[in-house]
């Protein structure tokens, strides 16, 4: 995620990562506001993978608009244990926090 990250020139790049209840949750900020869109990759094509595989490993994953009105926040969470929830809907939740 950090590679598909990006912002206007000068602004920065944030990642933070929680641990909590057994969940890892890790986001990942940039000055962007274009919303991932997840695509089916071609097989020679070099780039469109990232969120393929997010969506593919974590329990979870999403991407909104952060609050204080300049960019994202793209994050996905893994569990472990049997505590894993099952997924519900879309993969891509707009309205999280």
């Amino acid at each position: 995620m950090l590679v598909g990250a990006r912002g206007p020139a000068g602004r920065e790049v944030w990642m933070r990562a929680e641990w909590v209840d057994g969940r890892l949750r890790v986001e990942v900020l940039d000055a962007s506001r274009e919303l991932p869109v997840r695509r089916e990759a071609a097989p020679d094509d070099e780039a469109g993978r990232g969120l393929a595989i997010v969506a593919a490993l974590a329990a979870d994953w999403g991407a909104h608009p952060r609050g204080c009105g300049i960019g994202k926040v793209v994050w996905f969470e893994l569990w472990t244990g049997a505590r894993r929830p099952r997924r519900v809907g879309s993969p891509v939740s707009w309205d999280r926090p």
